[in-house]
């Protein structure tokens, strides 16, 4: 008989080497949760948004607001916040120092000025795969007006705050005032005009509120679609909306009939953002833009200085063409960037951050702050005061800064509690949402705009220096309206013809061209 201790042997063999393998798959599984229950540790940088609490404090990470996002999110932030003043230069330093975060904030998209090139040296990482795998919520809700901006050679690259309606200043009215005259709300250009001349007549000081640049204050403009600042496409070539010689003039004809009857102050082309709100405030206005969501501020600021004074917003006067209303916004407030160097797994995490703030408890959050101190909760519904004090203002301002990602139309958990939260979403969503002027943008800007920076817009809601100086000088009377078709030439002379011919080669290949259209 062979012994079978051989057979034991290999048996004891094969049960340690079984054993062995059990051991390291349980320990490669420990290992695994591990990393999947392991706390989330990331870097960013964010703008203090011009926050005054925000920019008074010594460390953001030891802030309340931050540590209790950290507890609701099971994360460790290490924030490193960039004053908005500086924002465009501190970022530009961040870069150039290679000293780049896990997650970088930007204002704007992906190749706007804040980015200094980044995304197209490859210094972030492409999110398509991830958002459609870790992010569903914010995929669903995000326009693919907000994807475009934040897109690079067709990958998606950052994480918008996004718009959902991008139509958001208004035309305001003094209610009380329109019933004095009698009048109706006015639906048209001339219509607008007779509301201006009886409001001057029971003794308005100011019937329509203009101020420099006519920035917030281009009503006129929207109504012919001539904003200054704009492009679109006439015939097959994209022109600056100015190139419009004949609804030009006649919103030019227009201001200048406000200017020559009083209707608007007499030194609009020098009244600056400040005093153009305390003219508002003291109640010496008619009729005002500004963006809808400052309805329930302005209702209060006005009540102040008089009682009975009664704020709402109208549909804006239309034009010849019944285009009306003021310019559509980007699609996106900020947008969120992932360090090409972040693991996958790192990477992941940070998604499912990011995909939180979609989520009902997110918007209770940053909404209200923390039960029991900031509200309570009453047959299941919020009870919540607003804060009145300026420093306490400006402190529930910095919770909802850390609401990275949602859709920032308005705060409607927080807007329904009140009778004016109410009426300007309604106003909203039934009034502003069906105006507004569309165009032609380029993201990055125009190279050429830096060549010629007095034939560039001033801003996204102001047109080029050039334009404005005539656009003043033909309202005052000093240069003949008739010579529109002249300022045009003078703009091709001087270095708009190179503009023109970037733009339609960035229009023809289809290069960082966004395109929205008017809304009627």
């Amino acid at each position: 008989m062979k012994p079978i201790w051989g057979k034991v042997g290999l048996g004891v063999l094969a049960i340690s080497v079984i054993s062995g393998c059990s051991s390291e798959v349980t320990q490669k599984s420990s290992e695994e949760t591990a990393k999947v229950n392991e706390k989330l540790k990331f870097s960013m940088s964010i703008t203090t948004s011009g926050n005054k609490y925000a920019e008074k404090s010594a460390d953001v990470n030891k802030e309340k607001w931050v540590m209790k996002l950290e507890e609701l999110t099971k994360a460790d932030l290490d924030l490193r916040m960039i004053p908005l003043k500086d924002f465009d230069s501190k970022m530009s330093l961040m870069f150039s120092s290679n000293d780049i975060p896990d997650v970088v904030q930007n204002v704007g998209g992906a190749t706007t000025k804040g980015m200094s090139g980044s995304v197209e040296a490859g210094v972030f990482m492409p999110l398509d795969d991830l958002l459609k795998q870790y992010a569903p919520n914010i995929m669903k809700a995000v326009p693919k007006e907000a994807w475009q901006e934040t897109s690079f050679n067709g990958k998606i690259y950052g994480i918008p705050s996004w718009l959902s309606n991008p139509s958001r200043r208004a035309t305001f009215i003094r209610a009380d005032l329109l019933a004095q005259t009698g009048l109706a709300a006015p639906k048209t250009v001339d219509e607008f005009l007779n509301v201006m001349r009886a409001f001057k007549k029971i003794g308005v000081e100011n019937p329509y509120q203009l101020r420099e640049n006519f920035k917030y204050a281009d009503t006129i403009l929207g109504a012919y679609d001539v904003l200054p600042s704009q492009f679109e496409v006439q015939g097959d070539q994209v022109v600056p909306k100015f190139f419009d010689v004949d609804n030009m003039s006649k919103a030019l004809q227009a201001y200048k009939a406000m200017f020559d009857e009083g209707l608007i102050p007499k030194d609009f082309a020098s009244i600056s953002s400040t005093d153009y709100g305390k003219n508002i405030d003291a109640g010496k206005v008619g009729m005002w833009s500004a963006n809808a969501a400052g309805l329930s501020n302005y209702r209060n600021k006005v009540k102040t200085a008089v009682p009975t004074a009664q704020i709402d917003i109208i549909s804006s006067p239309r034009g010849p063409e019944n285009w009306g209303g003021h310019m559509l916004y980007s699609s996106i407030n900020t947008s969120y960037y992932l360090n090409s160097k972040v693991s996958k797994e790192k990477a992941i995490k940070i998604i499912q951050f990011f995909e939180w703030m979609t989520t009902p408890e997110a918007e209770k959050y940053f909404s209200f702050g923390i039960e029991g101190e900031t509200y309570t909760m009453e047959n299941g519904k919020v009870k919540f005061t607003p804060p009145t004090k300026p420093e306490e203002i400006d402190e529930d301002g910095f919770r909802s800064m850390f609401w990275f990602v949602h859709d920032a139309k308005y705060n409607k958990a927080r807007e329904e509690l009140t009778p004016e939260g109410r009426d300007m979403i309604q106003y909203l969503d039934t009034v502003v949402s069906k105006e507004g002027l569309g165009s032609v943008r380029f993201v990055p800007g125009l190279e050429t705009f830096s060549r010629y920076p007095d034939l560039a817009p001033i801003g996204d809601d102001v047109g080029p220096k050039q334009i404005i100086d005539h656009m003043i000088k033909m309202i005052y009377g000093k240069e003949p309206i008739s010579d529109w078709p002249k300022v045009i030439e003078e703009y091709k002379s001087k270095g708009g013809n190179e503009i023109l011919k970037e733009a339609n080669e960035r229009y023809k290949k289809g290069s960082g061209v966004i395109v929205s259209s008017n809304r009627k």
